[in-house]
């Protein structure tokens, strides 16, 4: 259900003002003490100190175990999970007062919005029908919707900061469609899509005792969120995190009992470990190769990527993404979009050449704005062996890890490419928890199987290429 709907049914029953049962919490939070930056010498050699850290990143593109669209997919994930409008590199802040404007839960509201209610403009009709998401512009079917400024109509801006991400969201409105075209017609997938809709919810939601009547975008909805769950379990974790961490996490081993659900170790660090997969070039579609940030906005034809390129499907294999490690792309040194310096609460002023670093920028913004635990007092804290620091940092007589570096450093001495340790531990126990505390989730879907064709992620997308010629170009569905 949506959070429109959810408010309503509170009204309803009589709790929407004072209930606290699954509400999720609209705050980041620690997992461990806040840990001050403590430097008594030059700020700007400290400021060097961290540079020449950041420095020893850069590496040429490399091939990991996890197909390149995960990469992208886990962008996806964050801003389905997170979006901090608050904190900024420059000013020191407590994450408790670091609004998410996003809902904690994997409910896909990037997509969905508040649903059509709320959230109007993402939504159409469909010859009589209502609840499909807007998609294509007349004169290019295969982009998002967009308004007369050339803005995406979606629940997340965020989701066309690129080209690749802006695509797995165009996947899924297409998903969406696909299947709430099923229900409408009837057609011959309409009774799995309701069958497994039904996995894990009571049987009042789904007769007329309901509340809120269950229609058939409410049923294409949920169907879309627990494939789409099934991906991040199925696909994502088990690509980037070591299989002894992923095991220990679906245990609830070795984590700390008052955990808060969107710890800032996780949004601020762990899960930017992404950063380091991402490659310097990229084949769109057979011929075609673009950078990491060759292109924003508008798409053409030309800008299509092939998603077989970026997720296998079947047999045939797709490009990889960098393996989680002691490397990033030289791309993400060289920020096209930053034309700024930075100012440091301290007063140090960062020049912009360095300020373009996006591996600098995340040293930064734990050390000088979140104050997040090191490495290796999380290590201890999960009662996981700790890796000493880095000798550039040691030689400064620095001893203790910036959490990201340390998750890259802990892959990169076990993890075989794959997050592990401290990296691993909080990356995939915070994505499991928060599927723990909806109550509407894949974790509570007990007996839902995902249809065969849609389990994994690359035949998910493989499968919406084939079937949405029929919806592209439809008149209700285009803006822009």
């Amino acid at each position: 259900m949506s959070g429109f709907d959810r408010f309503v049914e509170a009204c309803l029953h009589g709790e929407a003002l004072n209930s606290t049962d699954h509400v999720l919490p609209q705050v980041f939070g620690r997992l461990l003490n806040h840990n001050p930056l403590v430097w008594h010498g030059d700020e700007q050699v400290l400021l060097s100190v961290f540079g020449s850290l950041i420095d020893t990143l850069r590496l040429d593109d490399d091939s990991g175990p996890a197909d390149a669209g995960l990469t992208f997919f886990g962008q996806f994930i964050d801003h389905d999970v997170t979006f901090d409008v608050t904190s900024v590199i420059g000013r020191t802040i407590d994450p408790r007062r670091i609004r998410n404007i996003r809902t904690p839960n994997m409910d896909m509201d990037c997509v969905y919005g508040d649903g059509p209610e709320a959230s109007p403009h993402l939504y159409t009709e469909l010859e009589g029908h209502e609840g499909y998401l807007l998609f294509g512009r007349s004169d290019y079917h295969l982009d998002l919707a967009r308004n007369a400024k050339g803005t995406a109509l979606i629940g997340d801006p965020r989701n066309d900061e690129n080209i690749f991400v802006s695509q797995i969201q165009g996947a899924y409105i297409c998903l969406h469609n696909l299947i709430l075209r099923q229900l409408h017609t009837n057609g011959p997938m309409a009774s799995d899509i309701r069958d497994r809709s039904m996995a894990g919810t009571s049987n009042d939601l789904w007769s007329g005792n309901a509340r809120i009547p269950v229609n058939d975008y409410e049923i294409a909805r949920r169907f879309v969120q627990l494939h789409y769950q099934t991906h991040v379990m199925d696909d994502f974790l088990p690509g980037f995190v070591a299989q002894n961490a992923l095991h220990d996490a679906k245990e609830g081993a070795g984590y700390l009992s008052d955990a808060p659900l969107m710890p800032v170790e996780f949004s601020g660090a762990c899960f930017r470990f992404g950063h380091a997969t991402v490659r310097n070039r990229y084949q769109l579609s057979p011929g075609t190769e673009i950078s990491i940030f060759g292109h924003r906005g508008k798409r053409t034809a030309e800008h299509q990527m092939d998603m077989g390129l970026f997720f296998q499907s079947g047999h045939q294999p797709a490009q990889k993404a960098r393996p989680v490690g002691l490397g990033v792309a030289e791309g993400l040194f060289e920020l096209p979009f930053i034309h700024d310096g930075l100012h440091l609460p301290n007063g140090t002023e960062v020049p912009v050449e360095l300020a373009r670093k996006l591996p600098l920028r995340n040293i930064l913004r734990d050390r000088y704005a979140l104050e997040i635990a090191s490495g290796q007092q999380a290590a201890a804290a999960l009662d996981l062996p700790a890796l000493p620091a880095p000798e550039v940092l040691a030689d400064a007589g620095i001893t203790r890890t910036p959490m990201w570096f340390y998750a890259l450093q802990e892959a990169d001495a076990g993890g075989q490419g794959r997050l592990t340790g401290v990296g691993g531990r909080i990356v995939a126990t915070t994505l499991i928890r928060i599927l723990q505390a909806d109550p509407d989730s894949l974790w509570h879907a007990h007996g839902f199987e995902p249809l065969p064709e849609l389990a994994r992620i690359g035949d998910c997308f493989a499968w919406v290429e084939e079937n949405r010629v029929d919806l592209l170009g439809h008149v209700d569905l285009l803006n822009g």
